[in-house]
């Protein structure tokens, strides 16, 4: 008796918990107010177009690349790793299109510039990675390989450091 007792109780914190992960962190977010008080309208500006809130007033677009990752070598051999999520915006689907095609070279250009980069320490102060130098050189390689009206930004999503 006392053990079906038990596990009914066991059931029970597990479903509430279960439950409340659900409600937390498993629901979407709610639009919040804008600046003229309505939910989940966006602005127009004077072209008719919807503004985003941030000035940017374009229908923007996000291509997300497959996560890098990046060994950063010394005299001692490989004495971490580096992972770099990254998404690139671009102003419409015809240029998130093209980058999309373009994933491969971009990838590959990325690769091989980071791996330079970390290598030599010229992004790293004091073994943390310098994001902004990192956010800069990504940045001027998408121009590079895209051309400088497609990609708008480099975004990283996540940058990770692992000593081994």
């Amino acid at each position: 008796m006392r053990l079906i007792i038990i596990g009914v109780v066991a059931l029970l914190v597990l479903g509430g918990g279960g439950a409340a992960a659900y409600f937390l962190f498993l629901q979407p977010a709610e639009a919040s107010i804008s600046e003229e008080g309505e939910e989940g309208h966006a602005k127009k500006d004077d072209h008719g177009k919807k503004d985003d809130g941030h000035g940017g007033g374009h229908g923007a677009e996000f291509v997300e690349l497959d996560p890098l990752i990046l060994p950063i070598v010394d005299n001692e051999g490989v004495n971490q790793v580096v992972s770099l999520v990254i998404a690139l915006e671009v102003g419409n689907a015809e240029d998130a299109a093209q980058v999309t095609h373009m994933a491969p070279k971009l990838k590959d250009a990325y690769i091989q510039d980071m791996y330079g980069v970390l290598n030599r320490h010229a992004a790293l102060k004091g073994g943390v990675i310098q994001v902004g130098t990192i956010k800069k050189r990504l940045n001027k390689i998408s121009d590079e390989i895209m051309g400088e009206d497609v990609v708008t930004d480099v975004l990283l999503q996540v940058v990770q450091q692992r000593p081994i």
